[in-house]
This record gives structure tokens, sequence and C-alpha cells, in this order.
């Protein structure tokens, strides 16, 4: 009984001792480590990535990406979760067919001109990546999908369209701006693939009118 009680209060005192110590996150720390994750895998790509070199490019160390992300996973959701396009604050307002055409044009510029040109080829190598390795990439990949294509189906539902219409329309807006992208990158055609992205945009507008 008298060395139960005893090993008890050592628990307590470690337990005691354990959150005394324990330190918050420094969440400028984190944020600043982020951008600097984002910037090389820009440059670098997210097919090879690993840890230990990227953190030794960063300044850091592998301990330190741990300590504040958790792990390769959930480092990749975090980037994507910063720099992903926002669809909802471009298409939670629409509540008119002019709206729409206002928010599809203004995800366009976003993702071609805008702040999201740089990390969108990160979202395209991503879903390319969870078509051939979807155990490792598949589960980010469909949630980058449905973070675009759910605010969209949203506003389709306002305009008076079924679930499966809005849908539909809103796959179709998602996946064709995207390949259009895709286009774009790779041809540096921007006169073609803008006007291949008005008509696209007319086209579900007329639709969703």
């Amino acid at each position: 009984m008298y060395r139960s009680e005893h090993l008890q209060m050592d628990r307590k005192r470690s337990d005691r001792y354990s959150q005394s110590v324990a330190r918050p996150l420094n969440v400028e720390k984190r944020s600043e480590l982020l951008e600097q994750v984002v910037q090389y895998l820009q440059l670098h790509g997210l097919a090879q990535m690993s840890l230990s070199p990227l953190a030794q490019a960063i300044g850091t160390s592998k301990r330190m990406l741990l300590y504040y992300f958790g792990s390769r996973e959930n480092l990749l959701a975090q980037v994507w979760a910063a720099r992903h396009p926002d669809a909802h604050a471009l298409f939670d307002d629409v509540d008119d067919t002019d709206g729409l055409r206002r928010a599809a044009s203004a995800l366009w510029e976003a993702i071609t001109v805008g702040e999201q040109s740089g990390p969108v080829r990160l979202l395209l190598e991503l879903l390319s990546l969870a078509t051939t390795d979807p155990d490792q990439y598949g589960s980010l990949a469909t949630e980058s999908i449905e973070a675009l294509v759910n605010p969209i189906e949203a506003a389709f539902l306002r305009l008076g369209h079924q679930p499966r219409q809005a849908q539909a329309g809103a796959t179709l807006l998602v996946s064709g701006l995207r390949g259009l992208c895709q286009d774009r990158l790779v041809t540096q055609d921007t006169a073609r693939t803008d006007a291949a992205a008005r008509q696209l945009i007319e086209s579900v507008v007329t639709v969703a009118g």
C-alpha cells in the first residue's frame, strides 16, 4: 500500500512537471516555416519531397518540422490549406448569374495571374501524383477538389438548381478551368486559354440561368 501511494505521487509530480515544461507552439515561427516550405515546394515539387533535405534547404531541422507539423502528410495538408484558392470568399455571396460570372472570372484570374498562380502548380502536381499513388496522395487530392467544388455547388443550389445539376455545373467549371490552367502553364498561350476560359464561363453561366 505504501509503495503504491508513492508511485501515484511520483506520477502526479511527473505529470505536473511535464505540464510545466510543455511549451505552446510559436505561431509566428510556424507560419514562417510554412511559407518557406511553400516556396521550396513551388521550386522543387512534391514528388521527391523528403523532410530532411527540405529542412536543410530552409535552414531548420527535420525534428522542428515534425514538432510544428506532426508528419509529412500533415505538412502537405497545411501547405494546401494555407494557399488554396478560397472558393468560399469568391462564391458565397453569389445569388444571380451575373455574380456567378464575376466569381468564376475572378477564380480564373486568381489561378493564372493572381496570388494563386504559384500554388496552383502544386495542386496540379498533387492531382497527378494521386492518380499513380492514391494511397499517399488520394485523400488530400480529393479534399483539394472538394474545397473548390463545394462552394460553387452551393451557389448553383441558391440559383435554384437541383442537387445533381448543381454538382455537375460546379464540377464542369472547376475541372474545365483547372485543365485550361494546366494548358496555359505548358504552352504559355495566354490568348487562347483566356478565350477558352471566357467561353467555358459563359457556357456554365448560361446553363445556370
